[in-house]
């Protein structure tokens, strides 16, 4: 395919910076939904292919595994062959890769699907923001345009409930896969003819060793807090998933000092206005996706709701991100970043000390509605900030890199966020709630029945529907409102674990993260020179 060579992008007009952005957000609303929008088919899809729970488990963890492991490699493609290039590639690799999983007849295929599906959807990830700062060179626009990609990858995430739950009520769980086909082919086009291209001036020898050494680092990581909540966190597995994850990252940072072209600059991180918001964003999705988990088992188990009325009901949540990340960016700009990223850790931390008090009576509107508006505010006013100075503290040669950085740190926060609050959950709901089962008749349970409750409260669900004896109604529904009692308790326990972390990157941002403004500070130093 020959390189897609573009007028230079400071010579687009504002109409024409306008359509590429509109278009760089839609490729970045498409991978984010397919990260998201499958959750809530895994019930028909283990109904259909006879599978277990954890094996419905990986259609999710395979695509986040790959996508995680290789922002960082596909990211330095994209600054060395081409950013726009890269992202087009990758969007028709998504496209391809779902109509496999659409014609998929066993679980295996699936994961397979998936997994492919999450190494393309990291070719197009990083180029998106890449492209948006080379794009937009006005530190003012700029900074809107990220709000922009920010809020758009916030309400992907939360939008990916409501777009399955429509999909299941009106089609098969194959129509999870088939939407990306026709979406994915009309933004490959659009990017072709409205994206410039745009590629890193100076680019070293490839390197090699660091790309491997990274894709082992980040994808051993991964891979072990994934498994680490079935395999023990402590168990031999997982020790040894630590240890050459530490390995990995030993050998790739000892080879980034050493060689001259690396695939990531250390020095970034000796840059407070760089690591400082990357570990905000790390924390920020940290909290997101934990509360993302909890709510879903609260939605569906205690409220026994179904899945588009889950969808609709987290909507809140979306609008909460889009409105915020513009305004928040907007006001970083006169008050500088870090007031701006200390402010909505707070935000996160009190959405979450309310989320964490949700008893069985709770009414939605109230104390659940307000903490996931404020959780949405939370999150879009750390994240525009935070991506902005990430953004800023990077060259245009790295922009690439520099993404992936951000995105690597938002998916590891993501899925640890996932793994260590839904480890909480599980392990105080399953002490409370599987001395209860126990007691249950086996004529009423069975082995299989009562080990799939002792898992998680969306049991209920099915248990509510299945006819009972009258001798054994009042047993059941004080069983059933057992189970949901244990869950909450077990969010009570996960939010103080949140709501820690939140304020303790607070206090280091604080503390440690220049306050002036970064613009400030450029223009200050123009003027020295001047004189």
């Amino acid at each position: 395919m020959a390189l897609h060579q573009a007028p230079p992008t400071t010579s687009l007009s504002g109409r024409g910076r306008a359509l590429a952005l509109l278009v760089i957000c839609a490729a970045e609303l498409l991978v984010v939904l397919d990260n998201t929008i499958v959750n809530v088919a895994l019930p028909s899809i283990g109904v259909e292919l006879q599978t277990s729970m954890s094996g419905l488990q990986w259609v999710v963890d395979a695509y986040t595994l790959t996508f995680a492991g290789f922002l960082l490699a596909l990211g330095h493609f994209g600054d060395r062959y081409g950013r726009c290039r890269v992202m087009i590639i990758g969007l028709l690799g998504v496209a391809a890769l779902s109509v496999v999983g659409a014609l998929s007849s066993d679980l295996d295929q699936v994961i397979a699907a998936r997994a492919v599906m999450g190494v393309f959807a990291a070719a197009v990830f990083p180029a998106t923001l890449a492209m948006i700062i080379t794009i937009f060179t006005d530190p003012r626009e700029k900074a809107l345009a990220i709000a922009a990609w920010t809020a758009m990858a916030g309400f992907a995430i939360a939008i990916g409930p409501t777009a399955g739950g429509y999909l299941l009520e009106h089609f098969s769980w194959h129509s999870v896969f088939w939407i990306n086909v026709p979406v994915a082919l009309v933004v490959a086009v659009a990017a072709r003819v409205l994206v410039p291209e745009s590629r890193a001036e100076h680019v070293g020898r490839f390197d090699v060793v660091g790309l491997v050494s990274s894709l082992v680092a980040i994808t051993a990581l991964v891979w072990t807090i994934i498994e680490a909540p079935h395999r023990g966190w402590l168990s031999a597995t997982s020790l040894a998933g630590y240890a050459l994850s530490a390995v990995a990252i030993a050998g790739f940072l000892a080879w980034e000092k050493r060689t001259a072209a690396p695939v990531l600059d250390l020095t970034l991180f000796a840059n407070r206005r760089f690591s400082l918001p990357a570990l905000s964003i790390a924390v920020g999705y940290f909290s997101m996706f934990g509360f993302l988990f909890m709510i879903t088992q609260y939605f569906q188990g205690v409220r026994e709701y179904s899945p588009l009325e889950f969808g609709l009901h987290s909507l809140p949540f979306a609008v909460a991100v889009g409105v915020g990340a513009p305004i928040a960016t907007l006001i970083a700009q006169r008050f500088g970043a870090t007031a701006v990223i200390v402010l909505g850790l707070l935000i996160v931390s009190t959405g979450m000390a309310i989320a964490g008090q949700t008893t069985v009576d709770t009414p939605y509107v109230g104390p659940v509605l307000l903490s996931m508006v404020l959780m949405g505010l939370g999150l879009a006013v750390v994240q525009g900030p935070a991506t902005d100075s990430i953004m800023s503290a990077v060259d245009l040669d790295g922009a690439g890199a520099g993404s992936a950085v951000n995105d690597t740190t938002r998916e590891i926060g993501g899925t640890l966020g996932v793994a260590v609050l839904g480890s909480i959950v599980a392990s105080v709901y399953s002490a409370r709630v599987t001395p209860l089962l126990d007691a249950v008749p086996s004529s009423l349970m069975t082995d299989g029945e009562k080990g799939f409750a002792s898992e998680t409260v969306i049991a209920v669900i099915e248990m509510a529907k299945r006819p009972t004896p009258s001798l054994f109604e009042q047993q059941k529904a004080e069983l059933i409102l057992a189970m949901k009692s244990a869950s909450l308790e077990g969010f009570q326990f996960a939010s103080y674990v949140t709501v820690s972390a939140c304020l303790a990157c607070a206090v280091a941002v604080a503390i440690c993260m220049p306050w002036k403004p970064a613009a400030d500070s450029v223009l200050a130093a123009a003027r020295t020179r001047r004189r």
